[in-house]
């Protein structure tokens, strides 16, 4: 069992909420990682969803590199909504 890779679990607690990472899993593929996911991370029925990502596959920003990834989009207003006027009707932009 050592042998085999880890996966990233992601469980969806109930519909049209989005996946939160719970925990990981080794498994030696994708459907056995399934399985095994949902055995230990939805037994009591906590979720409707499961994604099993493996690990090595992830793929992440660094946090000290977060200014020269995210401040070229600080200058490119039209991506930003803030100079219209919402309705007070829209509640979820």
């Amino acid at each position: 069992m050592s042998d085999w890779p880890l996966w990233e679990v992601f469980v969806r607690s109930k519909g049209g909420l989005a996946h939160r990472h719970f925990g990981s899993v080794h498994a030696p593929d994708a459907a056995m990682a399934l399985r095994h996911a949902r055995d230990t991370y939805t037994r009591r029925m906590e979720g409707v969803s499961l994604w099993v990502v493996r690990s090595a596959d992830i793929v992440a920003s660094d946090p000290d590199e977060a200014g020269q990834l995210f401040e070229p989009a600080a200058d490119k207003v039209y991506r930003h909504p803030t100079f219209y006027d919402i309705p007070d009707e829209v509640k979820h932009i």
